[in-house]
């Protein structure tokens, strides 16, 4: 308790010093949950993820809910209502989040975590019990006052997203029953849902139950968390990059380095508060995003692809190999910065000008008399210098610097 609350990591509990006494009799079984709404989980997840994590590294033991069954409703948006996924995409999804889930905790040892499907428990019932068995223990004006259901009273809402308060309750009960959880928790916008499911454990004679929210995460800049030029950050290195994911927590403001720090990284209190002096007394160095960028890439990705992202960020730049790079690397690297395909190779001038690294040509032939052109981390010193097909990394790619800190990268087509 005192480590999450030095993380900053409990926005609201349902009782903190009840919260303490259980973990101080613990082992608590606690569950977070997870709606197969896309194919991959998104590092706006990874919050929950790293607290499960930590919990089970403090001795409890988690229960992972895949929502089979909450996932082909889905949670009540803000806006509108949600497009709702065929059951056979969201079962396929939900064997994803499965296998993405597995490299966070442990599922072995006397605190093994447990994956659990809510479609389990949720498919066999009926309309009839349904409403019979779990409608009955929620007033309608607790319903309503939800903030997201309020703000779609006007708009309109359907029953559908309407009862995702009464399955997810259900849920927790379930879990309850079954596996003796006394613990549930999730972000912030999930605190109506939650305390509802507490309210309906103890409505049907059953508990103890707590529970508690993390904040929500923030960037200063007022941009949204989880999302960078190229869209939304998944942890499925398929949709995003191990390089781009890298780079996402290399680029966080040193504003928001701190906060990220503490939610995030499982450093000691003193290894974070000494990288935190360090980024104030020299930022240009981004020791701290460095830290925290190696730390969450390893974890989510693994340390081979940690080593080629740290390569890569190094070597584009002019300070290591480009040959040492694997091309799937590469080409998610360059990629990420402006990746130009060409069917031929033009002349250097016309190559920083197609890769967009300066508005024309009379620019391209200034930047390289003026040595701040680059083919290859090579300075180009001739204004009308060509490349040799041999020059192309794996037979495919050129690296174009212009100065110190800006590149872009041409793929030749075939």
């Amino acid at each position: 308790m005192d480590d999450l609350q030095w993380r900053g990591l409990i926005q609201d509990a349902t009782g903190l010093e009840e919260l303490r006494a259980q973990f101080a009799a613990g082992p608590v079984t606690f569950y977070v949950g997870f709606d197969p709404t896309a194919p991959s989980l998104h590092i706006g997840n990874l919050m929950q993820i790293t607290t499960a994590r930590r919990l089970q590294l403090a001795g409890n033991r988690p229960l992972l809910l895949v929502g089979g069954a909450t996932g082909q409703i889905g949670d009540p948006k803000e806006s509108a209502e949600r497009s709702l996924n065929p059951p056979e995409v969201v079962a396929g999804w939900v064997e994803r989040i499965r296998q993405q889930l597995s490299p966070f905790v442990s599922y072995t040892g006397d605190n093994a975590a447990q994956l659990v499907n809510n479609l389990d428990w949720t498919a066999a019932m009926s309309v009839v019990e349904f409403l019979r068995d779990v409608g009955k223990h929620f007033p309608i004006n607790k319903m309503l006052a939800r903030e997201v259901v309020r703000a779609r009273l006007e708009s309109g809402i359907s029953y559908t997203e309407f009862s995702y308060q009464l399955l997810q309750s259900h849920d927790y009960y379930e879990l309850h029953q079954r596996y003796g959880c006394q613990l549930q928790f999730g972000g912030s916008d999930q605190w109506g849902n939650i305390t509802a499911g507490v309210d309906y454990i103890r409505r049907r004679g059953a508990g103890p139950a707590h529970a508690f929210v993390t904040p929500l995460v923030t960037k200063s800049d007022g941009t949204k968390f989880g999302k960078s030029e190229s869209g939304t950050v998944w942890l499925d290195p398929s949709m995003t990059s191990p390089y781009a994911f890298y780079q996402f927590w290399i680029n966080s403001d040193d504003r928001d380095i701190s906060r990220y720090l503490r939610y995030f990284s499982f450093r000691s209190h003193a290894e974070i508060e000494e990288l935190e002096r360090a980024t104030a007394e020299r930022p240009a160095a981004r020791l701290a995003q460095r830290a925290l960028a190696e730390e969450l890439t390893t974890l989510v990705h693994g340390e081979e692809e940690t080593r080629q992202a740290i390569a890569a960020s190094q070597a584009l730049f002019g300070r290591g190999s480009l040959d040492e790079l694997a091309p799937q690397t590469l080409e998610a690297a360059l990629t990420e910065a402006g990746l130009v395909r060409l069917a031929e190779l033009p002349p250097v001038a016309v190559l920083l000008k197609e890769a967009g690294l300066v508005a024309s040509l009379n620019e391209a032939r200034r930047a390289i008399t003026e040595g701040g052109a680059y083919v290859n981390n090579e300075r180009v010193s001739d204004v009308d210098a060509t490349v040799a097909p041999q020059a192309l990394l794996h037979g495919r790619f050129l690296v174009l610097r212009r100065g110190k800190r800006t590149f872009a990268g041409v793929e030749l087509a075939g």
